[in-house]
């Protein structure tokens, strides 16, 4: 785990503010019709406090707070790009496999691309600062928690997690898309790098997702097969995701650190080879 700063602003937190806001702004601008759609259910001239959509509000605000928190551009670039790829492989697996559409029959829609990165940001703030509650609770007990509770409940909840995935998919298993995501998610549980963390990652995933998932599903801005507002497994997906592109970035990390010796080796080969 990379050492963060200790303030709660960064330098780099108005700068991820600034472009969380101008991706937000970028939305409704390019998207305008969408927006006033939505605008136009509210009643300006009575009581409009009654018709805003606090929870939307609340979300936003939770999320604009979490990323700015301890910012630090050289980690959160890589969230980000894994958070947008990532997103657009499960936005394009579950519309084209129908297991849920959005009230503009995109398969995706582009414009909810953006909140994979953003959600992908907040999740990896909840994830630490749960990190830090539990060894701030093993410094105060002067008994750290053994791995051997933290590797039971990752698999407790993950086998949990699989068991649902597969019953709630099953409608699609003649589709390739459902087949890939099935054999990426077993795989990722089965390779477990750190029991710890995807578990604590797994439980801001879900957090943050029911409540994503409660505003779009309620809001019919995307609806379920099942038309469940939200269904249990829609909850826990964002907990698998947040695992996923976790796992992902690691990859990425690794892959980026092995070219950069690579070069290196190549250039130091060369200089001793010029000296000789």
């Amino acid at each position: 785990m990379e050492k963060r700063t200790e303030n709660f602003w960064t330098r780099d937190s108005s700068i991820l503010l600034g472009g969380f806001l101008v991706t937000i702004f970028l939305i409704v601008y390019i998207w305008w019709p969408l927006a006033e759609e939505y605008l136009s259910y509210i009643d300006w001239g009575g009581p409009w406090w009654l018709y805003m959509d606090w929870l939307l509000i609340g979300v936003f605000l939770f999320m604009s707070i979490t990323i700015v928190a301890r910012a630090n551009l050289k980690t959160d670039v890589l969230i980000v790009f894994v958070g947008v790829c990532g997103g657009l492989a499960i936005e394009s697996w579950g519309t084209q496999t129908n297991l849920w559409h959005y009230y503009t029959a995109e398969r995706p829609p582009l414009w909810i691309i953006p909140a994979w990165p953003i959600a992908s940001l907040s999740i990896d703030r909840i994830t630490r600062f749960l990190d830090w509650m539990i060894q701030k609770l093993e410094g105060r007990t002067q008994e750290p928690i053994h791995s051997s509770v933290f590797a039971t409940l990752y698999w407790l909840v993950f086998a949990s997690f699989l068991t649902l995935m597969l019953v709630f998919v099953s409608p699609t298993f003649d589709k390739s898309y459902t087949w890939l995501s099935l054999i990426l998610c077993i795989l990722l549980i089965l390779t477990p790098t750190d029991h710890r963390f995807a578990l604590l990652t797994f439980i801001a995933g879900a957090g943050l997702g029911y409540f994503l998932e409660l505003w779009g599903t309620t809001r019919q801005c995307w609806t379920y097969y099942t038309l469940e507002t939200p269904p249990l497994f829609a909850v826990l997906a964002h907990g698998m995701a947040a695992v996923a592109f976790w796992r992902a970035g690691l990859l990425v990390k690794a892959m980026s650190g092995r070219l950069r010796d690579g070069k290196w080796r190549v250039s130091e080969r060369r200089v001793t080879s010029d000296e000789g």
